[in-house]
């Protein structure tokens, strides 16, 4: 059975790009009677905040985005869902990457490390228990990936090159994003992701760690790294640019209706459709999941 996700991170106001995404991994689930999960990535705590929270559960609301295994409410979320509950699935697949040899230990500050990471403790061979470090992956040059994509097809990834030795748990103990995303995907047998074309190198580096931890079922996965969108100055959308916000959409007096329009006339779609449900069944003119859904 197709199994996908969808899988917010509360560190901003859900935009207009995020809900995009979310509409194609609905359609995809949905178009082949497959189960989809809530998944909520909360492990960036200095960023979460309740209100992002809610924002996710209000927005799909709104959306008419229903899911058929995860939690219903934020306070469900918090109570059984939220990834602190699942410390000890991480830190099970990150034992099982030390066991490879291939991981050390870096003591290099954060406001030392502009852009890509030099490797400067690959040689010092800190213990792995040396307080205050983060935990590296090993990434030698060449370590060539290759995501198969849906959409473009075989595309292949340099780590070396792309993300150098990077972390899979930080500085404060916590198992990066790398890996617990990984994890969770395993654990829940997620059979397609979709992610925007700016993940594909997250996905390189997922599947790098999945072999790693002999779990190389994760790179058979089917993957749909769609096409961003992107604001008129040509910038991508993010959770700080307000005006973009689904949430300022609303207050705004925007309805779901608005939403789907600019959608379908951003996708090309013959048919002008005004929500979820007409999204489903509208003809699809450039708009199959093997194939680009914007022109």
């Amino acid at each position: 059975m197709l199994r996908s996700r969808i899988a917010p991170t509360p560190s901003g106001y859900l935009h207009f790009g995020n809900a995009a995404s979310f509409v194609l991994t609905w359609l995809l689930v949905r178009r082949n009677n497959g189960r989809l999960r809530l998944r909520i990535d909360d492990q960036d705590t200095t960023r979460s905040r309740p209100g992002y929270m809610e924002d996710i559960f209000k927005t799909l609301e709104w959306l008419g985005i229903t899911w058929d295994e995860g939690p219903q409410t934020p306070d469900e979320y918090t109570t059984h869902f939220a990834q602190h509950h699942h410390a000890h699935r991480y830190n099970t697949l990150l034992q099982q990457l030390i066991d490879t040899g291939k991981v050390f230990a870096c003591a290099c500050p954060r406001s030392e490390i502009a852009g890509q990471y030099s490797g400067a403790c690959t040689a010092l061979f800190l213990p792995l228990d040396t307080p205050d470090t983060t935990l590296r992956i090993l990434t030698p040059n060449p370590t060539t990936i290759t995501v198969p994509d849906a959409y473009r097809g075989n595309v292949s990834v340099n780590l070396y090159h792309q993300m150098r030795h990077f972390t899979v748990r930080r500085r404060d103990g916590i198992v990066a994003y790398q890996l617990s995303s990984l994890a969770d995907d395993i654990f829940y047998n997620t059979t397609h992701i979709v992610r925007g074309a700016d993940l594909l190198t997250s996905t390189a580096a997922q599947i790098y760690l999945a072999q790693l931890t002999g779990h190389p079922g994760f790179a058979q996965s089917k993957f749909y790294h769609h096409p961003l969108i992107f604001d008129e100055q040509g910038n991508k959308l993010s959770k700080s640019a307000g005006s973009y916000s689904l949430k300022t959409w609303r207050e705004a007096g925007y309805k779901p209706a608005d939403f789907y329009i600019k959608l379908s006339r951003h996708w090309g779609l013959k048919e002008e459709v005004s929500s979820l449900q007409e999204m489903l069944g509208a003809e699809q003119v450039g708009f199959r999941m093997d194939a680009e859904p914007y022109k």
